[in-house]
Parts: structure tokens; C-alpha cells; sequence
């Protein structure tokens, strides 16, 4: 028999619900992979505003250097060496799937 679920456990499932059906919204508006990319970006922000008032201003640096790396590996594929963009993929792929965004 399944307990039911206490009121934390709910808002968590009810919250994954809310942004999943958001990015179904973006991707059947955008496509794939612009749709999925403005949903991630809009919810980063908004994740960034509540880490900066709750006192943690430096994920605003973490974030500079995450864009940085972006920009550092496409350029290099641009250039003919997918090497960073390969390694950043992967590196990408395996934080989120273990670690998947609520």
C-alpha cells in the first residue's frame, strides 16, 4: 500500500509538474531546442534573483564562467576543435543526469 503524500513532498511534485508542462509550453511554441533553452534560461534566472537576496551573490560569477566555457567551446568548434564542446556535452550530461533540476 502507498502512504499519501506529506504536504513538502506534494508542492515538490506539484512544482515539477508546473515547470515540466512549462517547457512542453516552450517547445511546442519554439521547437526543441530553442523552446527548451528560453524555458532552462527563464527558470535560471529567476533561480539566480533568489540566490542573490538570499545573500549569495556569487552565483552570478559561477554563471559568468559557466557562459564563458560555453562561449570558449563553441568557438573552438567554430575553429574545427570540438574537443571543449565535446568534453563540456559530456561533463553537462552526466551532472544533470544524476543530478536532474526540480
Amino acid at each position: 500500500m502507498t502512504r499519501p503524500l506529506t504536504s513538502r513532498e506534494r508542492s515538490e511534485l506539484n512544482r515539477r509538474n508546473f515547470y515540466s508542462a512549462g517547457e512542453n509550453a516552450a517547445i511546442q511554441a519554439r521547437g526543441e531546442g530553442k523552446g527548451g533553452a528560453e524555458n532552462w534560461l527563464r527558470r535560471l534566472r529567476k533561480e539566480l534573483v533568489q540566490e542573490e537576496r538570499a545573500g549569495r551573490s556569487e552565483v552570478w560569477d559561477g554563471f559568468a564562467l559557466v557562459c564563458r566555457l560555453f562561449l570558449a567551446a563553441l568557438q573552438q568548434r567554430a575553429k574545427g576543435d570540438p574537443a571543449i564542446w565535446n568534453d563540456t556535452l559530456r561533463y553537462a550530461h552526466e551532472v544533470t543526469t544524476r543530478h536532474p533540476p526540480m
